[in-house]
């Protein structure tokens, strides 16, 4: 009796190892790995949150997610993708994801954007998601850059509209200086800052094809449409409409300016909003940076965060499907209100705070496309060569064409072409 009772144990036992070795053999085949560079605990728990919602919909996936530090994941991408990659990755759209397309690390995502709808849902994104013709991201969030003002100071120097146009800004600015206040206040020792300034003057004299041209390394800086550039920029220097001295500051100490009432205008992205003091944020309105060429399409700044599937991840069945359930209106708004940003998805449904809410609208109707911004649509050697030549101009106007030159001589030097 013992022995047949000890003989069913062995037997329940070896149908339990056994069980539990098939169950495990079939998690393994339908696990997802994921790696996620986040800030912040909100950051974490949003990712979470959306990973949790995928298995609940998908109970035969399990997703294996590590969250990395951001600055610790940027060292790190490009070992995981050329040894043991992940099925899901998330970076940045522009030079970017271009960068890793070319080397073919990450798998084509052409099939996704025509099944899957986002060609609509994403067209103000398809560009930068874009290598040749072929999408390679699949875009989640993104932010706005404009131009912050202060209402009251538009309204003290007679000011009834936001302008529109190129020649209502510098008429404008006139009219606060005359009525003693600085128009535009810019953080110079910050060069990014500087940049921003050349990406809007740049879309909006020469569009954004020619823009990322020039930052693919493919346009001379020698180019006359690169100078008109400069020379536009030079017309607000020259009418003393910047700070003194801007190339002192740098973003924290140059926002007091608006706080404080002595500048009316800031181009900045809107992750600045948040940081605005109670009493301040009521006076500050955006809006879109003005129109120079009405024949351009119009092109915005807004840095784009997406997913990625490595070329050599495992399980690329599971990844497809992931990007498929993300992909969406109601993800993309809830993904973008726990990252702090706007959902790249132009269905989502709009955000709650007035300058997002502005911000959401410009960048999802924007049919000229959308730029990374001049460090990220760049490779970084000749990023910061360009700005450091900004930093010259502002400092000193007449020398744009011995800055330009400088800047072919580097391009010819980086590039090699």
């Amino acid at each position: 009796m013992v022995w047949r009772l000890g003989r069913a144990m062995s037997t329940l036992a070896l149908g339990a190892a056994t069980a539990a070795a098939l169950m495990a053999g079939a998690a393994q085949a339908d696990t997802m790995t994921m790696n996620v560079a986040f800030k912040g605990a909100s950051q974490r728990a949003v990712w979470q949150q959306v990973i949790d919602e995928f298995e609940k919909a998908h109970p035969g996936t399990d997703v294996k997610v590590s969250f990395i530090d951001e600055e610790a994941y940027k060292v790190q991408l490009p070992g995981w993708l050329t040894t043991v990659a992940p099925d899901i990755v998330n970076w940045h759209d522009g030079e970017r994801m271009a960068y890793y397309a070319k080397r073919g690390l990450f798998e084509d995502l052409s099939g996704d954007w025509a099944k899957n709808g986002w060609d609509d849902m994403y067209a103000s994104t398809k560009e930068a998601s874009s290598y040749e013709g072929k999408q390679y991201a699949a875009p989640t969030v993104y932010y706005s850059w404009g131009m912050f003002y202060r209402k009251d100071l538009f309204q003290k120097a007679g000011i009834a509209s936001e302008p529109a146009t190129w020649d209502a800004f510098l008429e404008d600015c006139k009219k606060l200086k005359a009525a003693g206040i600085t128009p535009i206040v810019v953080a110079g020792r910050d060069a990014w800052t500087l940049a921003g300034w050349f990406d809007y003057l740049d879309l909006r004299l020469n569009g954004n094809a020619f823009h990322q041209k020039l930052m693919a390394g493919d346009v001379p800086y020698t180019d006359p449409r690169v100078k008109k550039v400069y020379a536009t920029w030079k017309q607000l220097l020259d009418n003393g409409y910047f700070i003194d001295n801007s190339l002192s500051y740098n973003l924290d100490a140059a926002q007091p300016f608006l706080f404080q009432g002595k500048a009316a205008m800031m181009l900045m992205g809107t992750f600045i909003s948040a940081g605005f003091p109670a009493n301040v944020k009521p006076e500050m309105g955006y809006f879109r940076f003005p129109i120079i060429d009405a024949s351009v399409p119009t092109a915005e700044d807004g840095p784009v965060e997406s997913l990625h599937i490595p070329s050599a991840a495992k399980n690329k069945a599971a990844a497809h499907a992931f990007l498929k359930f993300v992909e969406t209106p109601a993800i993309g708004a809830q993904l973008a209100e726990g990252l702090g940003s706007l959902s790249a998805n132009s269905k989502s449904p709009p955000p709650d705070d007035p300058i997002s809410r502005i911000g959401f609208q410009i960048l999802s109707t924007t049919r000229g496309g959308i730029a990374q911004f001049y460090d990220r649509d760049m490779t970084k050697e000749m990023a910061d060569e360009g700005m450091k030549g900004m930093q010259e101009f502002v400092s000193d106007p007449t020398k744009i064409d011995q800055i330009l030159a400088q800047l072919e001589q580097d391009r010819q030097r980086i590039y090699k072409k």
